[in-house]
């Protein structure tokens, strides 16, 4: 492995910045959200930053403007700005693979340069999105047509992790500018009842695949297309319908050739994209399939305005960084070990599970990127509901259960889909919960209301919960652009606090070479010899004697 791109210290913690930060808790945790909103009356509106279309509010964290200095000195100390520099210059800033970080470029306008060994990757990436464009608007537009002459009126993406999370939560997100007409169902697990439920009601003359793996060999995705492959070949009878019912988005035009789609339908991307910062690739071409190319394209537009916004606004006014630095104030100064990210949007609902990838894929490290063993929390856990579902069901806990839990509310001033009042009901209550959660309510003013004595701490609420607000006018595709990019810097800058490498995924490695063992195991039609503990040998030997 190369060097470790930035120099560090022997730990993050014996930085006099962290230090600053550690004494500095010590004066703020006790601190109330109540004290420090009366203290300042103008807090509200002062601890905000907009860009993109994107307003955050973070006025509701447990934080004072020193914090915010204290912070902004450490990313400083780490060197965050050389960082930044570096991600959009094409160093190769994944230090244990040796590659580029350069997602920003799969968005960059026509006229930018982005290099990549010296080369200028902009006009390859504009290439594919022409193509891209070209075949979505023949399949929307009919010219594309099945095996037997037949429309496409179903398309089926078949991927996992970055290519399918992706894809999924950007066609979930943009259903209201998606064509109608047509189906779109995407299948990851290799689970036989996700192929299973989503071609039962289907006609394979009128569907669509989309494979999409950059190796064309993860065993998931190529178990889940060769299923696909023998359906489509029992309703159509001939191998010929491959070509027409088959499209790949990856790198190995061997194996797509060997299984059968025709290389012109092969889009490609590049080893300086992480599968969980493809979307906005061919790996999105469901995507652009679903809501048309011109929508993909102001989904993109929003994605660069927040990089734009990232690689040059000053610090103190820097959405992804402040978000950045707020996650690490929050996780590693306030031990809040979670992040709720509650959507008051339906069509956002796929979000939470979207971002549980990228961030915990990316910072859920225990080395440096050096190699050392770190001694302080990386990667929070993320999880969440759109609300107003999860009001009822776990934001019991959040409002009075023993865990600080940090949340990232989620909302639009506009709605897509009038009805009533319902819009205003919604934004009411998620204005409400972020109140609540930071001011609660005293065991006086239950007492007030007239509650009996035994029941008044079973009424009270702490509050003095974290919690940031992000408010944008309208749901559109440039929106979820620049949603989607803020969050892939807040990420990023978290990562380079923390010195970590939040683009590789090696964690992931290791049980896939175990389930291939084990694969080869299970379906062997002899006993089979087993070397693994205890527990997995029995497991293993049950397993076999019950299948049938």
């Amino acid at each position: 492995m190369g060097k470790a791109p930035f120099p560090e210290p022997k730990s993050l913690t014996q930085r006099p910045q962290w230090r600053a930060l550690t004494e500095h808790r010590g004066q703020i945790e006790h601190r109330h959200l109540r004290e420090l909103f009366a203290a300042d009356r103008s807090r509200g509106e002062r601890l905000v930053a907009e860009a993109a279309g994107l307003y955050l509010d973070f006025s509701k964290n447990r934080i004072t403007d020193e914090t915010l200095r204290l912070l902004q000195a450490l990313a400083e100390a780490c060197a965050i700005r050389e960082r930044i520099d570096a991600m959009f210059r094409g160093d190769k800033i994944n230090a244990t693979e040796q590659r580029a970080v350069l997602h920003v470029a799969l968005r960059a306008p026509p006229g930018e340069r982005f290099l990549v060994d010296g080369r200028n990757v902009v006009p390859d990436v504009h290439a594919v999105l022409d193509r891209m464009a070209a075949f979505s608007d023949r399949v929307r537009g009919g010219g594309w047509t099945g095996h037997d002459g037949r429309r496409i009126r179903n398309v089926i993406s078949i991927g996992i992790g970055g290519s399918d999370l992706g894809p999924v939560m950007a066609y979930e997100a943009l259903r209201n500018y998606s064509r109608r007409d047509m189906t779109f169902r995407f299948v990851s697990n290799v689970d036989g009842t996700a192929f299973s439920e989503a071609v039962r009601d289907l006609d394979p003359g009128e569907t669509l695949f989309i494979i999409c793996s950059k190796t064309f060999t993860t065993l998931e995705t190529l178990t889940n297309a060769h299923a696909a492959r023998a359906w489509c070949l029992r309703g159509l009878g001939d191998k010929k319908a491959i070509a027409r019912h088959f499209v790949a988005v990856s790198t190995n035009a061997d194996e797509v050739a060997k299984f059968g789609i025709d290389l012109e339908n092969m889009f490609g991307f590049w080893d300086w994209v992480g599968g969980r910062y493809s979307m906005d690739s061919a790996i999105g071409l469901s995507t652009m399939l679903a809501i048309g190319a011109d929508n993909f394209r102001a989904m993109l537009s929003g994605f660069h305005a927040m990089d734009e916004h990232f690689r040059n606004a000053p610090p103190d006014r820097n959405l992804p960084l402040l978000h950045g630095l707020l996650a690490i104030w929050n996780t590693n100064f306030l031990d809040a070990p979670t992040v709720a990210v509650l959507p008051y949007e339906q069509y956002l609902k796929r979000f939470p599970a979207y971002l549980q990838q990228l961030t915990m894929e990316s910072n859920g490290k225990h080395v440096t990127l050096a190699g050392e063993r770190v001694d302080y929390q990386t990667g929070p856990i993320y999880w969440g509901e759109p609300g107003t579902n999860g009001q009822h069901s776990f934001y019991q806990l959040i409002h009075q259960g023993t865990r600080l839990i940090a949340c990232d509310f989620i909302g639009f001033c506009q709605t897509l889909n009038p009805l009533g009042d319902q819009h205003d009901l919604l934004m009411a209550n998620m204005f409400a919960q972020s109140e609540a959660l930071a001011f609660g309510k005293t065991a006086d003013e239950v007492k007030a209301g007239g509650t009996s004595d035994e029941l008044v701490a079973h009424r009270a609420f702490e509050g003095n919960r974290p919690s940031n607000t992000i408010l944008a006018e309208k749901l559109t595709p440039r929106t979820l652009g620049a949603l989607v990019a803020f969050y892939e810097h807040s990420v990023f800058v978290q990562g380079a606090i923390w010195n970590i490498d939040s683009f590789d995924q090696w964690g992931v490695e290791l049980g896939k070479a175990l389930a291939k063992r084990t694969a080869d195991e299970i379906s062997g039609t002899n006993e089979p010899v087993l070397g693994h503990d205890s527990s997995t040998n029995a497991l293993i030997r049950r397993y076999r004697g019950l299948r049938k």
